[in-house]
């Protein structure tokens, strides 16, 4: 009985453990989806080989788990250059607007916590923990900015400064006017047309 119990208790922490994977109809049509993007906007990772980035989700199915969350959600992820310490591909939501499947979300855990009514179903923090990427900060944001012209309708929540959080707000982005703007909101407010855009590295 005592051996049969630990072997229960192991199985029950490998299960907890188990990294997400694609089945591979679903691993083939999301590659197929990023290689076409991918080609259609070469000006957003100009000198990239789509075979060497293929290569690199192929071998990281985790990674592409979370290429999948993204894609599933709106994102429309792709590749925007690579990270000059670690070599990885860096990929980034390069929906026209922000992401339709992660909207009316307050900022965090702490945030949703203190509503007492109308609470949105999920926050911004645990849902890209949950995907395994992560919100872009505003500096990445604006790198962004230069691919092209997003969230020109909706707005976009950014990773926000400790020091701002603190004192109970949060940030988010968008452009209008030809311009690229950061403002600011209560952390526990949300929105049916805000949501967030993130990054993942590969």
């Amino acid at each position: 009985m005592p051996h049969y119990c630990s072997l229960k208790i192991i199985k029950s922490v490998n299960m907890k453990t188990a990294k997400p994977k694609l089945s591979a109809s679903q691993r083939d049509e999301l590659l197929g989806k990023l290689k076409a993007r991918f080609e259609k906007n070469m000006s957003r990772h100009k000198g990239l080989e789509w075979a060497k980035v293929a290569a690199r989700l192929e071998a990281n199915p985790e990674k592409l788990w979370s290429l999948h969350q993204m894609e599933s959600t709106g994102g429309e992820p792709d590749v925007v250059g690579v990270d000059k310490k670690t070599g990885e591909y860096v990929f980034y939501d390069c929906s026209a607007q922000t992401p339709e499947g992660r909207t009316s979300l307050c900022y965090d855990r702490a945030a949703l916590d203190a509503r007492k009514e109308h609470k949105p179903k999920n926050t911004v923090m645990d849902m890209a923990a949950a995907m395994g990427i992560e919100v872009l900060t505003e500096e990445q944001y604006m790198e962004l900015q230069k691919l092209g012209e997003f969230d020109t309708k909706r707005s976009s929540w950014i990773k926000t400064p400790d020091d701002i959080r603190k004192l109970g707000g949060a940030l988010y982005c968008d452009r209008r006017y030809g311009r690229v703007f950061v403002g600011h909101n209560g952390a526990d407010s949300y929105y049916s047309g805000r949501g967030f855009r993130s990054l993942l590295k590969v």
